[in-house]
């Protein structure tokens, strides 16, 4: 019988594949962005954010406090690495957000289980159109080629049918047939290229739409598909060691302590009705991935949160960044 071995979840934000003196490259786009969605549903140019807030982050918005930050950062993605080593998963069932990698408007299911046996990396569209930090974030992404890493097909045509018996009606795909086009994006390229240090682990993308309305699923919705993932994964009869990751999050383009600690405190207790009342506003643009996390939290309920780091991240004055995340949970 499968059992789920390892609970976990990860920011995967740009960031974490640059030196941290690169990142006020990354800034540099923060102060032309005229769509910056914040936590009560406004959305803002940089200027008018900081006619608003003032510049309360100066000092944090440093190159020398980036290095550090960077530094923390990456002790926590070897702690996460050195957690999954010592699980051994025989597979990673991997909650994502499709970015129109995959998907895309013609065609975008609330929630979709990849059940190919390759997934196939989508390469970055047009770089040499892009800013010249975005380079080192395609190889960090596992998309500057199309990478073909395994999938599981076997377990994963079992979920989604155990998933249609619970009546959740999934959408599905099994094969990326010109990656140029369509393919797998950085929530899953992401984990294998920075956490599986070069083991071929085979993978069960699940893709969930948090960016697109308007089937973007509730937080108890995602909550309640974590759960039937969950037992769809218990009632296996393949003898499988699992590893479930959320990958994204938190809080981005304008940095929401508050709500990050929230979710994060809420993941920690198994508190369910913290997240089901997660207003929608706050679940826009970038900080839509936490319900990735959200869908996480059903999957690992029950399970003992064994460790969590987490840092807001300030590249600029008026408070434009990420909330890092990084944790575990495991059997008691």
């Amino acid at each position: 019988m499968a059992r789920i071995v390892l609970g976990a979840g990860t920011s995967h934000t740009p960031l974490l594949t640059l030196n941290g003196a690169r990142w006020s490259e990354r800034a540099a786009d923060d102060l032309k962005n005229q769509r910056l969605v914040l936590s009560d549903g406004r959305t803002l140019s940089y200027q008018m954010l900081q006619a608003e807030r003032g510049e309360p982050y100066a000092e944090r918005a440093r190159r020398e406090h980036f290095i550090e930050q960077h530094r923390v950062a990456q002790v926590a993605l070897e702690h996460l690495a050195d957690a999954i080593e010592a699980a051994a998963p025989d597979v990673m069932i991997v909650i994502g957000d499709d970015q129109a990698e995959l998907f895309g408007t013609d065609n975008m299911p609330a929630v979709a289980i990849y059940y190919g046996a390759d997934v196939v990396m989508h390469p970055w569209p047009d770089l040499d159109k892009e800013p010249a930090w975005r380079i080192p974030v395609t190889d960090g992404y596992a998309m500057d080629a199309a990478h073909v890493f395994p999938g599981h097909p076997e377990l994963a045509e079992y979920l989604v049918r155990r998933l249609i018996a619970a009546e959740i009606d999934v959408g599905v795909a099994r094969s990326v047939p010109d990656p140029v086009r369509n393919g797998f994006g950085h929530a899953y390229g992401f984990i294998v290229k920075r956490l599986m240090r070069g083991r071929r682990i085979p993978m069960i993308p699940v893709l969930l739409n948090t960016y697109f309305p308007p089937n973007t699923p509730l937080p108890r919705r995602c909550y309640d598909i974590g759960r039937a993932l969950r037992a769809a994964v218990e009632s296996s009869p393949l003898d499988l060691k699992v590893c479930i990751i959320a990958s994204g999050g938190l809080s981005h383009f304008v940095t929401d302590e508050v709500l990050d600690r929230r979710v994060l405190e809420a993941l920690r207790l198994g508190d369910r009705s913290q997240l089901d009342t997660l207003p929608e506003h706050a679940l826009l643009s970038g900080s839509s991935e936490i319900r990735n996390w959200i869908m996480l939290g059903g999957a690992i309920a029950g399970l003992k949160n064994t460790w969590c780091e987490y840092y807001p991240i300030y590249r600029t004055p008026a408070g434009t960044g990420v909330g890092l995340a990084f944790a575990t949970w495991h059997e008691h």
